[in-house]
């Protein structure tokens, strides 16, 4: 039986990301999946081997960032008996173990390039020697990698074979991160909760809308993963309590600090915007502070010039009346200005709406304000 109820989540980007995985899965060719740390890729490579014709084969996870490349070699194709200091007798290596089935390379970025040689014949021919052998073993292996790296960057950097790459992505499948999911925060929170009662025997009495709303609107820069992490910590630390604000803010405080040493381009561009809106709010107060201080002036101290004016030039008096502060001239520097400074908030909302594709949360949450002001300077402006 197919469990494609092994991914959890109803969003539309999840249920895209499915669609395409079923696709992928009923054939044999090489797919690359990337995404952020802990984002589930993992899970995403079981999910299109369980779906496979091959899902009653062996399904092998190799992490090629957690295996020293000095035996990274040997550890996927093998090697003979005297091979090197230590090989006291032959044995399989990955891809031979995983013949008829499934190979999953993790951080397949990490693999040396004196590796990935070897690794780009097996997957064009199915052919690979042991280490120290120079026998021919064919394997039939449905290989499936995944990274969290910009292997466009790794390739330019000659850190990657152009060749194998291109290969490799016969078909590329991106996982979004979990806080572009919406919903299946609350979903994915209600399996994690359902998992650890029953590993730990505890209760769990909920969590308050308020906590639920903090949960909603957290960034997790450590997707899935920390959200399982969490999970586990609260339901065991606090022995199944009703969680509050107070208490959800407690255990999430070191993961926010650990939030602001992580460089997230991602998060850096929505930083980016964030204070370029907020620096828009704080000069438009204080040319509007500004306006109101000359207005003030005008109407207790007649103005002196601080500059002649030339004497080839037909110039106006200078009044109360005409001065660019004056209550009665709608068409004031400052007030021009205010108008230009509108001008770059409609672009800078425009511009953020376009990033976030529409999702009118999200933009919010980049811009730094509230869903209910987003909506209001959206009518304001036409957008």
């Amino acid at each position: 039986m197919k469990r494609e109820t092994t991914i959890v989540g109803q969003s539309i980007l999840i249920s895209q990301l499915k669609q395409l995985a079923l696709k992928v899965a009923e054939t044999d060719i090489a797919v690359l999946i990337v995404g952020e740390t802990g984002s589930g890729k993992d899970v995403l490579a079981r999910f299109i081997h369980a779906n496979s014709l091959r899902a009653d084969k062996s399904f092998i996870p190799v992490n090629c960032g957690a295996i020293p490349s000095g035996i990274l070699e040997s550890e996927l194709f093998g090697h003979e008996k005297g091979a090197f200091t230590g090989a006291v007798q032959g044995r399989k290596g990955y891809f031979e173990s995983a013949d008829k089935g499934t190979i999953f390379l993790d951080e397949i970025g990490e693999m040396p390039l004196e590796t990935q040689v070897k690794f780009l014949r097996i997957i064009e021919t199915g052919e690979f020697q042991r280490v120290g052998s120079s026998e021919t073993i064919y394997s039939d292996v449905r290989i499936i990698a995944a990274t969290n790296k910009n292997m466009y960057q790794a390739v330019a950097e000659k850190n990657f074979r152009e060749d194998l790459f291109y290969r490799l992505r016969s078909v590329e499948i991106q996982i979004p991160p979990l806080r572009e999911r919406g919903r299946d925060i609350l979903l994915l929170a209600e399996t994690f909760v359902h998992e650890f009662e029953h590993k730990h025997k505890i209760v769990f009495e909920g969590f308050s809308p308020d906590a639920t709303e903090m949960l909603m609107r957290y960034p997790w820069p450590g997707n899935v993963r920390e959200l399982r992490n969490l999970i586990e910590s609260l339901l065991v630390l606090e022995k199944g309590e009703y969680i509050t604000p107070e208490i959800l803010d407690k255990h999430l405080v070191q993961r926010n600090r650990y939030k602001s040493l992580v460089h997230d381009p991602i998060r850096s561009e929505k930083n980016e915007l964030q204070i370029i809106y907020s620096s828009i709010i704080q000069l438009r107060q204080e040319i509007s502070d500004i306006r109101q201080l000359l207005q003030h002036l005008v109407q207790t101290k007649p103005l002196t010039p601080l500059f002649l004016p030339d004497a080839s030039v037909n110039h106006a008096p200078y009044t109360a009346a005409s001065s660019p502060v004056s209550e009665e001239n709608d068409h004031s520097a400052p007030t021009e200005a205010i108008r230009s400074l509108d001008d770059i908030e409609k672009k800078s909302i425009a511009d953020a709406l376009e990033r976030c594709h529409g999702n009118k949360r999200k933009t919010a949450l980049a811009l730094g304000i509230t869903e209910r002001t987003l909506y209001r300077k959206i009518k304001a402006y036409g957008l």
